[in-house]
């Protein structure tokens, strides 16, 4: 009986073990391509499972973390690195950490995925391949609006590059694809990776 009680033990050690697993899950993608919306969608899943979970929002970092950068390819390399610093700490402390930030350079995006891999800490990038059309008929936040009327400019995938994932974990086009569906899918490559 003994023996019993301490295979249950295991097992309920490995599976707690198994949801301290960290990770950073980094969304790319244009402006209004659903990068936020799938991952508090995301966010809520892995939470009823178990997991500990943080999304840092590019608008809220922007405000508390990177108040004072503008959008040049400069600041924005800085905001980028500054988040993929955060995004590690937690995720290598258990933390499952989705980042749905543009993060529009590839060579940032690949700065942040080394400083993952040298801490040896996972690391997912996921394309969120919604065409600039549909971003701009969703237009959330009314960028794409104001930069049309010449109120902003800068829009990235506009008149700002936007330099697509070449190969990225996941691409998910959520423009054919319910907000579900699309967390779906990342929480399947997550599953796969045995980090959910």
């Amino acid at each position: 009986m003994r023996a019993a009680r301490m295979t249950n033990d295991h097992s309920s050690q490995e599976k707690q073990e198994k949801h301290v697993t960290g990770a950073t899950i980094w969304l790319t993608g244009l402006p209004s391509a659903g990068k936020t919306t799938i991952a508090y969608e995301l966010a809520g899943r892995l939470r009823a499972e178990g997991h500990r979970v943080e999304v840092l929002d590019g608008d809220e970092i922007r405000e508390f973390l990177s108040a004072g950068l503008g959008f040049g390819r400069e600041d924005r390399h800085t905001n980028v690195q500054r988040i993929g610093f955060v995004a590690e700490l937690l995720a290598s402390n258990g933390v499952k950490v989705l980042v749905p930030v543009i993060a529009p350079y590839a060579d940032s995006r690949e700065a942040v995925r080394r400083r993952h891999q040298k801490e040896g800490t996972a690391y997912l990038e996921v394309h969120v391949a919604t065409p600039v059309e549909v971003c701009s008929e969703r237009d959330v936040k009314g960028l794409y609006a104001k930069q049309a009327a010449g109120e902003i400019s800068g829009l990235t995938g506009v008149d700002d590059p936007y330099e697509e994932p070449e190969e990225p974990d996941l691409r998910i086009e959520s423009h054919r694809q319910s907000v579900e569906e699309s967390a779906r899918a990342l929480h399947a490559l997550l599953t796969e990776r045995g980090l959910a």
